[in-house]
């Protein structure tokens, strides 16, 4: 094993996303920010102090030797699902919009299921890596790890966040792929999980409407199918070049969430189709370092949390662009690194200085 430097490219693209996340926060929040908090300025602001958190945490850990959290993993699981557990009592969860998801210090907010896919990756790579032969050979060495998949999505189901705990399901997935588990196994795993999907899907009446909204929303244009209608309308009249920084009209209380689900529809807007563009291509810059750093890394632990933290970021990535394309179901995903949210950012900086350490020990 050689010691290396961080990966460069990785550094150079994440600082360019935050970069890009916090001017646009600044122009897709301003309207919203004056009207509500008196201040042009106040979710900037905001997002500037969960931002000096996040690269602090970062440089922390990607200082810190990555092994450790395999030495850690259960216990940085218990915490994880013990914070979805406070967050459903009502002393210590705050609700908002008919979901409980979130704890309030103060100005600080973080929101649970955040901290608990953090953890749940770090819990997966870490039992992947001393029971790799298990997995392999029997279905039973997939079981705990199903278990406790189980328990994190059914609490996060709970608050509830549909979305969250689909795209967890989908990193873990691919964790369990990535660790080599059988085609066979993951086959039965997946037709098993698919009915009570479907079931999750059409259970409750709001999210019936958003999947009819996202076959045709202009069935209902004022009401489930608006969120859509309104994003195809930033998009559209963002054009090849946009209409220019600060310049949106949908955020002018068109667009819903324009600061956080729906940010990438006023970047569509403002800097148009090359600046969108711009964005997904420096996504896909950091999927390939994400994953070039996990083919490289000098043991499993490294590349399964690689792997799995790097998967964390692109499928919320494709979740949060499909959404806003209409090419997906609405749910509350937001854009990583770009979006207004403070536990999220700080958790997505804190999953890159795990790569970055994991980078510094690279084979050659």
């Amino acid at each position: 094993m050689e010691r290396r430097g961080i990966d460069i490219p990785l550094l150079v693209v994440v600082l360019t996303l935050v970069g890009i996340g916090l001017i646009m926060v600044l122009s897709a929040s301003s309207i919203q920010a004056l009207s509500r908090y008196g201040d042009t300025y106040f979710l900037l602001k905001r997002q500037m102090m969960w931002a000096a958190l996040g690269f602090f945490s970062m440089f922390v850990l990607s200082r810190i030797d990555y092994h450790i959290w395999g030495r850690l993993s259960k216990i940085i699981l218990f915490l994880g699902i013990l914070t979805l557990i406070l967050v459903l009592i009502p002393q210590f969860g705050y609700m908002a919009g008919g979901s409980r998801r979130w704890f309030v210090f103060g100005p600080i907010v973080v929101q649970a299921s955040e901290v608990a896919k953090f953890a749940l990756i770090i819990y997966m790579a870490g039992y992947f890596a001393s029971k790799n032969e298990r997995v392999r050979a029997t279905f039973k060495g997939l079981l705990p790890p199903i278990l406790i998949l189980g328990l994190v999505l059914y609490l996060i189901v709970l608050e509830p966040d549909l979305g969250t705990a689909i795209s967890i399901g989908i990193t873990v997935f691919l964790m369990f792929f990535a660790a080599g588990a059988r085609l066979s196994h993951l086959g039965l795993l997946f037709l098993g999980s698919t009915p009570v999907l479907y079931y999750l899907m059409m259970g409750e009446t709001y999210r019936r409407q958003r999947l009819m909204a996202f076959l045709n929303p202009w069935q209902d244009p004022l009401d489930s199918g608006f969120h859509i209608i309104q994003s195809m309308y930033a998009l559209g009249s963002g054009g090849l070049f946009g209409v220019g920084f600060g310049q949106s009209k949908q955020k002018f209380f068109y667009l819903p969430a324009p600061s956080t689900d729906f940010i990438f529809a006023v970047i569509g807007e403002e800097l148009g189709f090359l600046g969108a563009t711009l964005v997904i291509a420096l996504f896909f810059i950091l999927a390939w370092r994400g994953i070039a750093i996990g083919l490289k890394a000098p043991d499993l632990l490294g590349s399964l949390l690689a792997v799995g933290l790097t998967t964390m970021i692109i499928v919320q990535v494709i979740i949060n662009i499909g959404v806003v394309t209409g090419s997906l179901p609405v749910t509350g995903i937001v854009l990583p690194f770009i979006s207004y949210g403070g536990s999220s950012l700080v958790i997505m900086l804190s999953a890159i200085g795990i790569l970055l350490n994991i980078s510094r020990q690279t084979r050659s």
